[in-house]
């Protein structure tokens, strides 16, 4: 691609994510797909002599924003288990009676590779919609190596149909799947020897996940999982203290995890932990809302100790069905008490920290991928208080 010129621009680049007073009359210069220049106009480079312009027309510029967290890839829907909850039946009790994301597993596993491709891209789309572009795909719905495997080739796939980077995640302790429930050390076994293998071997995932939590997997368990995992040169995450304390942000700091995700129930040496081996604390406030949850992650503690905060959708059938990062932002700020600042560094810079991409993506400077949000708003404060309104006026994904 030959050099592109972004020109009459009001940019907030996030290249100081405290600083949303936009760049007025800005440019942005790219040359195949990297950003060589963003700043005032009247500093031009030689280099944009000739290049293709674009008018923004005075529209304000972010960078496109990262769902650094989402299950987008899955089979059918759990409505009526949103029905069960409406009735008040707990997280815990649907799980333990068969429902949750084992009823999820059925479906995906009879979806087919073709068919997770197809219903994730209505999701992705809606993602897209609203300024992605760069998301984070899931597996974890399979409980098998044959589905597991499938649904990460799908998550892959995605970046085939679309305009977006996709960063895949192989959710290996997710649930025990229903041939397993007797059989809890044959299941870790099997993931250990046959599913953790083939997916380093297919290079398939970016990094790992688990969920550590009493109705899902102990922190012994995670402990074990994750070291096989650094042995294959598997990056880690983890679904860390949503339900209880079981100490999840210490572990993922141990294991100099990507990001701790959920975090409602961590402690502040868990806090401090996460802040010397620089974990990102992903929020997900559509799983806090959906949930009805009512203990707030230790938001005070991160920000005292340094530990950077990113937002996502945690887009999943059963306790987040949310495709709306703009909605995500809002409910950082409502239900968290985040600063705007605070949401959009945390569905950008941030975000791209949680994933180990803030190199290529997540604020507007030279040498990083041309990654755009062009809003139509004076304020970057409008993306995250108004509620059913996408003020997206383009989008562009390494300067196309």
């Amino acid at each position: 691609m030959a050099a592109r010129l972004f020109r009459n621009a009001r940019l907030v680049s996030m290249a100081d994510p405290a600083d949303l007073v936009p760049i007025e009359q800005a440019a942005i210069l790219a040359v195949d797909g990297r950003i060589a220049y963003a700043g005032p106009e009247d500093g031009l480079p030689a280099a944009a002599r000739g290049a293709e312009a674009i008018d923004l027309e005075g529209r304000l510029v972010t960078p496109g924003l990262i769902d650094c967290h989402t299950h987008l890839v899955h089979g059918g829907d759990r409505a009526r288990e949103f029905e069960l909850r409406l009735a008040g039946a707990g997280y815990e009790e649907i799980a333990r009676a068969g429902g949750g994301i084992v009823s999820t597993v059925a479906a995906t596993r009879a979806a087919g590779e073709d068919g997770l491709v197809r219903s994730a891209l209505a999701r992705l789309d809606r993602l897209i919609a609203e300024g992605v572009t760069t998301v984070e795909v899931k597996s974890g719905y399979g409980l098998d190596l044959q589905t597991e495997l499938a649904q990460l080739r799908a998550a892959r796939r995605l970046a085939e149909e679309r305009k977006v980077t996709v960063s895949t995640t192989f959710l290996g302790l997710h649930a025990l799947p229903p041939e397993y429930r007797d059989d809890r050390a044959g299941y870790l076994a099997r993931v250990r020897d046959a599913l953790l293998p083939a997916v380093a071997a297919e290079g398939l995932a970016d990094s790992v996940d688990a969920f550590c939590e009493g109705i899902a997997f102990s922190p012994a368990e995670v402990d074990a999982f994750f070291a096989t995992a650094r042995r294959l040169g598997l990056a880690v995450r983890l679904h860390a203290d949503q339900l209880s304390d079981l100490g999840g942000a210490a572990l993922a700091a141990r294991h100099r995890a990507l990001s701790a995700d959920h975090l409602e129930y961590t402690n502040e040496a868990g806090v401090a932990a996460m802040a010397e081996t620089g974990t990102v604390a992903v929020l997900l406030p559509g799983a806090f809302y959906t949930l009805r949850e009512t203990k707030l992650p230790p938001v005070e503690l991160f920000r005292r100790h340094g530990v950077a905060m990113a937002v996502a959708t945690d887009c999943n059938p059963g306790t987040s069905p949310l495709t709306s990062p703009l909605l995500a932002m809002n409910m950082a700020a409502t239900l968290f008490r985040l600063t705007v600042a605070e949401c959009l560094a945390g569905l950008t810079i941030n975000a791209a920290a949680a994933l180990g991409l803030a190199g290529d993506t997540g604020s507007i400077v030279a040498g990083k991928w041309c990654d755009l949000a062009v809003w139509d708003a004076e304020r970057p404060a409008e993306l995250v208080y108004r509620l059913g309104f996408n003020p997206l006026a383009a989008r562009y994904w390494r300067g196309e």
